[in-house]
This record gives structure tokens, C-alpha cells and sequence, in this order.
């Protein structure tokens, strides 16, 4: 509740008028004036003057209710003050109420927020401002410090830039694109998500921050859906599966620690039946090779492992600039490693078959040349190549 007071007061001009606001009993003022206080009841205090026309006094949160206002002008200066005679003031008072305090400035955001049954709205400020308002600037940042912050959480996402390639080069072309959507967005997210002056926003914050997590998300559960490698129907009825799912629980719930494991948790599931199945099949360890194991699968789990903690248990918001951007580059960095290399082909044509068509070979009976058997015709055998 915002309440101002404005005076137009006559000669002489030593008069001093004192207002009290008190919520559900009004205060009888006497030699109360000066203090708004009287035994156990107490107000809040306005003092107007020739000198100090305008008063403003905001009551943060107020209670429902009545509340009265109790006036007197009382002449002198100092702290002696005798009561006046002859003497007029007029006042003009003005009371609003406002969720927050200008609307929290530059360094705030004003939030509706709920607590249990109550309802009632706050500023969040950001880079270090506090207060009411957000206009406390004891520990704020400093604008080289929000563009360091804001280049570092921004250009850490050229980390996917190699597993866009590496991608490319396997020929997992969708996983490419995922890995792009994940760069373009988070990187223009950070940017609008700064405070300040050091925001860039190429569309609605609500828009660019669901993008960027669901684009992060994505990028972990197509990651270990191809490690599985599935065959491509079922895959790709995972990966539509996956992002409609992945949708829907960012609409519940965006800020969820369960937004990452749950997904992660269920693919990693997936990635261990497969390659169980595909090991007692062949009855050795999948993948085969140890150097696969050594230098790709155990780096890259590691540096994925590494990265959740970091999101989970350490990120904060005093740390979030620096934390986060590590996260961007273990996260881009695992996928490099975890992505695996072009699947082979398992088809093999004859080295005698024809390109094209369909034709006739000429099969000799080699008993026959080497005279072990009585002459006989030769066998004709049709082939087709594709």
C-alpha cells in the first residue's frame, strides 16, 4: 500500500502537521503526535511541513481490514512542538495499492507467488540487487561483471558445434538437428534471461525457455537412444515418443530435478535390455572392443555424470553463471564421446554378380574336368544381382 501526503499550508510556516495510519483502531494523538505510538499501540507516521511538502510512506504486504488515519498540526520547530492557533492546513492525501514497489525496476521481475492458501505478490531481483523494489544496489554487480556473465553462459554452447559435426559425419542426421535446436536456443535464452541492461530476447521469454529445455532433454534422450541402436522404426518411434513426453512434463513442471533423471533414467534402461539382448545373442560383451569401453563409453560417462551432479547438487543462484556454462560444455562434451561411430552395413555382393539385371552362369562340373565322372551336360544356373 502506497500512501502520500501533500500540504498547502498558510502563514506562519513553522506548522507541522502529523499524521498517524493505524490499522483497525484509530490512535488518539495528544502527545502522541510526534511518535504515532501510544502504550502497546503503534502506527505509521507522516510528517508534512512548509519545508518538506510531500510525504510517502509504503506498508509492505498490509493487512485486510479498516485502517484510519489521524491528523494534527502542531507549531514550533525541533523537537519542541506547541499546539498552534489560528492556524489552518490543508492536506491532501492520495492511498493505492500496487503488487510490487515500481514495479521492481531494471533489476527485478514482479511475481505472483502462493504459499499455501495465501496469495500475494513480491519482487525476485537479480544480479545482486535487493530490497523492496529491487533498489538496494549494496551488493549488485557490475555491468562488466553481467556481460561476462552473459558472454560465458552464451558462447559455452559453441561446445556442441563438434558433436553437430561428429554427428554429421556418422550420417545421424536427426541427432544433428537436435544438437542445433539445443545450441540456437539456449544460447539466445541466456541472453534474454539476464538482468539488467545486458538482455537480448529474438522472441517471448516463455518461449525461448521452454525451447531451450526441451531442446536439452532431447539431445540426452536421442543421445542414448542411438547408443542402443535400435532398429530405425523403433527408434524413431522412441525419439516421437520421447518429445511428446518430454513436452508435457515441462508444462507440469520445468525447474523438476525429475525433468532430467526421469528421461535419462528410462533410456538408460532401454540402452542397458538392448545391448543385454544383443550380448547373450552373441555371447560376448557389447560393444566388443575394449578400446570402445576405454576411450569413448567411460570418458563420456563420466563427463555426463559429472555434468547431472554439478545441475543437481551444486548450481545455485550465487554460482548459476559459471556452474551453468560448465554444465553447457561436460554436456556437449559427453555426447561426443557417448555418440557411436556410423553403423556397418552387413550386405556383401559377390564379387561375380552384375551391377544390374538379371543373367545366366555357366557352372562347369569339376569332377567332370578332371575326368572322375562320365561326360555329361553342363549345368546352367540363373542369378539376379540388384
Amino acid at each position: 500500500m502506497f500512501v502520500s501526503a501533500c500540504p498547502e499550508l498558510p502563514a506562519p510556516r513553522n506548522v507541522t502537521v502529523f499524521g498517524c495510519l493505524t490499522h483497525e483502531v484509530p490512535l488518539s494523538l495528544g502527545d502522541a503526535a510526534v511518535t504515532c505510538s501510544k502504550e502497546s499501540l503503534a502506527g505509521f507516521l507522516l510528517t508534512v511541513s512548509a519545508a518538506s511538502r510531500v510525504a510517502r510512506l509504503r506498508i509492505p504486504f498490509p493487512q485486510t481490514g479498516t485502517w484510519f488515519l489521524t491528523l494534527r498540526s502542531l507549531c514550533g520547530v525541533g523537537p519542541r512542538f506547541v499546539r498552534c492557533r489560528n492556524a489552518t492546513a490543508e492536506v491532501r492525501l492520495r492511498t493505492f495499492l500496487s503488487p510490487c514497489v515500481d514495479d521492481c525496476g531494471p533489476y527485478g521481475q514482479c511475481k505472483l507467488l502462493r504459499t499455501h492458501n495465501y496469495l500475494y505478490a513480491a519482487c525476485e531481483c537479480k544480479a545482486g540487487w535487493r530490497g523492496w523494489g529491487c533498489t538496494d544496489s549494496a551488493d549488485a554487480l557490475t555491468y562488466g561483471f553481467q556481460l561476462l556473465s552473459t558472454l560465458l553462459l552464451c558462447l559455452s554452447n559453441l561446445m556442441f558445434l563438434p558433436p553437430v559435426v561428429l554427428a554429421i559425419r556418422s550420417r545421424y542426421v536427426l541427432e544433428a538437428a537436435v544438437y542445433t535446436f539445443t545450441m540456437f536456443f539456449s544460447t539466445f535464452y541466456h541472453a534474454c534471461d539476464q538482468p539488467g541492461i545486458v538482455v537480448f530476447c529474438i522472441m517471448d521469454y516463455d518461449v525461448l525457455q521452454f525451447c531451450d529445455f526441451l531442446g536439452s532433454l532431447m539431445s540426452v534422450w536421442v543421445t542414448v537412444i542411438a547408443m542402443a541402436r535400435l532398429q530405425p522404426v523403433v527408434k524413431q518411434v522412441l525419439y516421437l515418443l520421447g518429445a511428446m513426453l518430454l513436452s508435457m512434463a515441462l508444462q507440469l513442471d520445468r525447474h523438476g530435478l525429475w525433468n532430467l533423471l526421469g528421461p535419462s533414467l528410462f533410456a538408460l534402461g532401454i540402452l542397458a535390455t538392448a545391448w543385454t539382448v544383443r550380448s547373450v545373442r552373441r555371447r560376448h560383451c557389447y560393444p566388443p572392443t575394449w578400446r570402445r569401453w576405454l576411450f569413448c563409453l567411460c570418458p563420456g560417462s563420466l563427463i555426463a555424470g559429472s555434468a547431472i551432479l554439478l545441475y543437481a547438487f551444486v548450481e545455485t543462484r550465487d554460482n548459476y553463471f559459471y556452474i551453468h556454462s560448465i554444465w553447457h560444455m561436460l554436456i556437449a562434451g559427453s555426447v561426443g564421446f557417448l555418440l557411436p561411430p556410423r553403423a556397418k552395413t552387413d550386405r556383401r555382393v559377390p564379387s561375380g554378380a552384375r551391377a544390374r539385371g538379371c543373367g545366366y552362369q555357366l557352372c562347369i562340373n569339376e569332377q567332370e574336368e578332371l575326368g572322375l565322372v562320365g561326360p555329361g551336360g553342363a549345368t546352367v544356373s540363373s542369378i539376379c544381382a540388384s
